[in-house]
C-alpha cells in the first residue's frame, strides 16, 4: 500500500517544504498554533477530529495553556511518516488557515 510506505529523507523534505509550520521529530511530524481562546482550540480540534475519522488517520492532539494547540502525527503501522501524515497535514494547515 503506498500510502503506509515510508517517505525518503528526500520526499519528506520535499513534502515539509510545502508545510512550513510542521517539523520532523524522528517517526513525526508536529505543529503547534495559538488560537484566540479556549472555544477556539476546542472548534479546532473538533474540525481536525472530523477530517481525521475522514482520513482515518488520526493525530495526536494537544491543548495546553487553554489555547496552544498541538498536533503530532505520524503512521503507526509504518513507524515512520507517509503520505498519508502529509495528506492530514495539509488538511490541518487548511483547517487552522480557514479559522484565522
Amino acid at each position: 500500500m503506498p500510502h503506509a510506505t515510508p517517505l525518503t529523507d528526500a520526499e519528506l523534505a520535499d513534502a515539509l517544504a510545502g508545510l512550513p509550520d510542521w517539523t520532523r521529530d524522528g517517526a513525526l511530524i508536529r505543529r503547534s498554533v495559538k488560537v484566540a481562546d479556549f472555544r477556539a482550540a476546542i472548534a479546532l480540534v473538533n474540525a481536525v477530529a472530523d477530517a481525521a475519522e475522514a482520513a482515518n488517520h488520526h493525530p495526536d492532539i494537544r491543548i495546553t495553556g487553554y489555547r496552544h494547540v498541538s498536533f503530532e502525527l505520524s503512521t503507526h503501522a509504518a513507524g515512520a511518516i507517509t503520505r498519508r501524515d502529509i495528506e492530514l497535514a495539509t488538511e490541518i494547515d487548511r483547517l487552522i488557515i480557514g479559522r484565522s
